[in-house]
């Protein structure tokens, strides 16, 4: 079933960690639909700009969301947010054209280390109710997450 032109429900709720712990990991309706708008709002115009785009982290059920210590408020829960990448393409680069160029919630460059193109990930977010255009960047301070507003290289 297809969420966007070239994303697919199949790729969206794929999870390692589901598939070894024997986790379902299947959406509701309203987690489909909420993948739906993200998909054909942001990570297709993504696709369409940069050639094909990996989504590491989708849909994440409530069991697989605490498995891999995500937040209990974490929209990957509600099927709203990915985490993606894109070979070849700086993940601060990527971010960037996001947040230029797209829709969103919440952009966040996670645990980017500048000189090195494939450190980290994307995440993005979109709320059918309103989009807040918070960007954020997460780093790890002290083995601790922390997050900086705006994009910091």
């Amino acid at each position: 079933m297809k969420l966007s032109n070239n994303f697919t429900v199949a790729e969206f709720i794929k999870s390692q960690t589901a598939l070894r712990h024997d986790l379902d990991n299947s959406m509701s309706e309203e987690h489909f639909e909420n993948a739906k708008l993200l998909c054909e709002n942001v990570i297709q115009l993504v696709r369409d700009h940069f050639g094909p785009t990996t989504i590491s982290s989708g849909y994440r059920g409530t069991a697989l969301n605490k498995k891999v210590g995500g937040s209990s408020k974490s929209q990957h829960c509600e099927g709203k947010a990915a985490d993606t990448e894109v070979a070849g393409v700086t993940n601060y680069e990527l971010a960037k054209w996001i947040e230029e160029n797209c829709e969103f919630d919440q952009l966040i460059l996670e645990f980017y280390t500048p000189g090195i193109p494939d450190s980290g990930w994307v995440h993005v977010s979109y709320n059918k109710d309103g989009n807040r255009k918070e960007t954020l960047t997460a780093s790890r301070i002290n083995k601790k997450t922390h997050y900086s507003y705006g994009l910091q290289k």
